[in-house]
């Protein structure tokens, strides 16, 4: 990142008018003096941030928080009632599922009209046609009519088009969430290769796994007003214990769930079974989680996170994923994670844990940041440069069988 902003969003506010009812009739407007009933409603109070040149930057919050009414007054699709919005260089926005597109027209067809509308030339167009059709994967469909395409083949076209323009900002909205696998990987490449390149993409996206991974930071949007601005992990920890109305426990931890089970303590042993919140790297450890419950419950599912300090995830996994098929839960009792050797490097560390049920959508409690611990360095001999785990490969060479020529 330059450090210079790409965008620059200064005390913006847009509202929308909603009519109770409208004038369906000449006869309906007069006997109303010419006017329907309708009330303001505030998409945007007062929002104000800057989005650094060279960044992922994402919009976050729930349905109707603002996020695409601001993106689309950064792509000056809508002009705010008040405040200024100042961008650095050539926009490329994707933000509705087909925008541009014309559905009688084909494929190879819409490429052309498309893309002149965000700016480029007939012969551009022509040079880079090749790439669009290969990158968005729609080769065999590419003189077929776009009404006949699926969604993911909609988002998929249209994205190739966007970031061949060559933006200095592209814009993208939720729809890419449309896109398969292949392609979220080929946009997360994309994406990095913007970075590398020095441009700067704003993502609006309810996908808080990928905002995580890909932003250098966000922005929370709460009905309209801008909550905070920040690095996302720590933002999005506090977006989502704000939704599941989590409240704080004695030891500083953030927990929701109904109670049918509660995680009653979280440790960390060491291999004589001592507790202990400091580790080396390479120890044997194990994590142990006690609870109670409330009431007989069928199919239990726990999980763990290891989080650094920062808010960024480590390793994460539940009994499910790990084939572990627990009896049913009944009074109290505990489950240990046993690890034979614990391969994080030295630095701050933390715990969350979690027992679900085997849909892995009820929640009955989560505890996020309950166990903080400590990484200290282990052997010389199990010792890294840098980074969060240890790999325990070895360095090793062996003569070569090529020469090596001289200037060459």
């Amino acid at each position: 990142m330059s450090g210079r902003p790409a965008v620059v969003v200064d005390g913006v506010s847009k509202s929308f008018r909603l009519y109770h009812e409208r004038n369906g009739s000449l006869k309906a407007a007069l006997m109303r003096g010419g006017r329907a009933e309708y009330e303001e409603f505030p998409a945007l109070t007062d929002v104000s941030l800057e989005i650094p040149q060279g960044s992922t930057f994402g919009l976050m919050g729930d349905n109707g928080s603002g996020k695409s009414t601001l993106l689309k007054c950064i792509a000056n699709i809508l002009r705010p009632d008040t405040g200024t919005i100042l961008t650095a260089g050539k926009l490329a926005a994707l933000l509705e599922l087909g925008s541009g597109f014309h559905p009688e027209l084909s494929g190879r067809e819409n490429i052309f009209l498309n893309g002149s509308i965000l700016g480029l030339s007939r012969g551009q167009l022509r040079a880079r046609f090749d790439d669009i059709v290969e990158f968005a994967g729609v080769e065999t469909f590419i003189d077929q009519p776009v009404k006949n395409y699926s969604s993911g083949m909609y988002v998929r076209l249209g994205f190739s088009i966007a970031i061949n323009v060559d933006p200095d900002v592209l814009l993208v909205d939720e729809v890419l969430a449309v896109g398969d696998q292949a392609f979220q990987d080929k946009c997360a490449a994309k994406f990095a290769e913007f970075k590398r390149n020095g441009k700067t993409v704003v993502l609006v996206s309810h996908a808080l796994g990928s905002m995580r991974q890909m932003c250098d930071e966000v922005a929370w949007l709460d009905a309209g007003k801008l909550v905070e601005v920040g690095p996302p992990g720590p933002i999005i920890d506090r977006y989502v214990d704000d939704g599941h109305h989590a409240e704080e426990s004695q030891d500083g931890s953030r927990r929701w769930g109904t109670g049918e089970v509660l995680i009653s303590d979280v440790d960390i042993v060491d291999a004589s079974g001592e507790p202990t919140t400091l580790l080396h790297t390479g120890q044997e450890a194990t994590i142990r989680l006690r609870y109670q419950t409330q009431q007989r419950v069928q199919d239990p599912v726990f999980g763990l996170t290891v989080w650094t300090r920062d808010g960024t995830e480590v390793w994460a996994q539940h009994t499910h994923d790990a084939q572990e098929n627990f009896p049913d839960l009944d009074g109290a009792g505990e489950v240990t994670f046993h690890i034979p050797r614990l391969m994080l490097l030295p630095g701050a560390y933390d715990l969350s844990a979690a027992v679900v049920d085997r849909s892995l959508s009820h929640y009955y409690d989560f505890r996020r940041y309950c166990h903080p611990f400590h990484m200290a360095a282990g052997p010389e001999k199990d010792r890294d440069t840098g980074g969060i785990v240890r790999l325990g490969g070895s360095w090793q060479m062996a003569p070569s069988d090529v020469p090596v020529v001289a200037g060459g």
